[in-house]
C-alpha cells in the first residue's frame, strides 16, 4: 500500500469513527435505534465519494425517504404494521412486502433522478420488520439528517468540497455524431 492511498484512507476512517460515535452515543442515551444498518453505505458514499451524486444531502435524504415510503407501502400492503419480525422464517408476506418495497425504492429514485444506494436497505430494514413503526420510521430519518449534516460539517471543516445540497452539475461533452446519409 502506498503512503498516499493510506493518508486518502485515513479522511473516510476519521470520519466514520465520528459519525458512528455521534450517532452511536445519542442512540445509547436516547434508546432510540437512530444507528442502523444503511447508515453504513450512505456514511462511505459521504465520506469516501463525497463528490458523486449519490453522496449529495439531497439525494441521501430523497433516497432514504423514498426507501422509507417504499417500505411502508409493502407494509401497508401486505397487512404487517403490527408484526414484529422473523428473519429466521421468512413468510410469504414479508416476502412480498420486501419486493413490493424494493420495487418502489428502487423505480422511485431512478423516477425522481435521485439516486442513493442504500436506500434499497433502508427499505427493507422496514418492509422486513426490523424497525416498522411510525416512530421509529422517523428515527430512521433523524439518523439520516444527523449523518448527513455531521459528515458534511466534518467534510467541510477537511476541505472537502462536499455539497450543501444537490450534487454539482458536470456537463461532459458529447462528441458529435458522425452524419450516417
Amino acid at each position: 500500500m502506498t503512503a498516499g492511498r493510506a493518508r486518502a484512507a485515513l479522511h473516510p476512517a476519521l470520519g466514520a469513527l465520528l459519525v458512528t460515535m455521534l450517532i452511536g452515543g445519542l442512540a445509547a442515551v436516547t434508546g432510540e435505534p437512530l444507528l442502523f444498518p444503511s447508515l453504513g453505505p450512505t456514511a462511505y458514499l459521504l465520506l469516501a465519494t463525497p463528490t458523486q451524486p449519490a453522496a449529495s444531502p439531497r439525494n441521501a435524504f430523497a433516497g432514504h425517504l423514498v426507501g422509507l415510503l417504499g417500505g411502508a407501502a409493502g407494509l401497508t400492503a401486505f397487512g404487517l404494521w403490527d408484526l414484529p419480525a422473523d428473519l429466521g422464517h421468512l413468510s410469504w408476506a414479508r416476502a412480498g412486502a420486501s419486493a413490493l418495497a424494493l420495487t418502489i425504492t428502487c423505480g422511485g429514485m431512478v423516477w425522481t433522478g435521485l439516486p442513493h444506494p442504500p436506500a434499497g436497505a433502508t427499505t427493507l430494514i422496514v418492509a422486513l420488520g426490523v424497525l416498522h413503526t411510525p416512530g421509529q420510521l422517523l428515527v430512521i430519518a433523524v439518523g439520516v439528517v444527523l449523518l448527513t449534516v455531521v459528515g458534511g460539517v466534518f467534510n467541510r471543516l477537511a476541505g472537502v468540497p462536499y455539497p450543501l445540497w444537490r450534487p454539482p452539475d458536470i456537463s461532459f461533452a458529447q462528441p458529435p455524431v458522425a452524419d450516417r446519409t
